[in-house]
């Protein structure tokens, strides 16, 4: 995947994202999109109190993920660095 393709693919994630952040900054979180693999595989970094939250696997799973891979079927996981 070239720079440019990388980077149209992180526009559409964060733009997927917008469907969770109010939910998140609710409890003073939010989420970041920090890269997308070859294979399709994006990296989230939790921020604010998101970062240190005991459900923030679920809050991938159910949130994050699920906002994500239902706008974006191409993507193939969602994984928090």
């Amino acid at each position: 995947m070239s720079l440019v393709e990388k980077n149209e693919w992180m526009d559409r994630v964060d733009q997927a994202l917008e469907e969770v952040r109010p939910h998140l900054a609710v409890d003073g979180g939010n989420v970041e999109v920090v890269d997308i693999s070859d294979e399709m595989v994006v990296r989230v970094k939790w921020l604010g109190a998101c970062s240190n939250c005991s459900m923030s696997v679920m809050t991938m799973k159910a949130g994050v993920e699920q906002a994500i891979i239902g706008r974006l079927p191409e993507i193939s996981g969602v994984v928090a660095v």
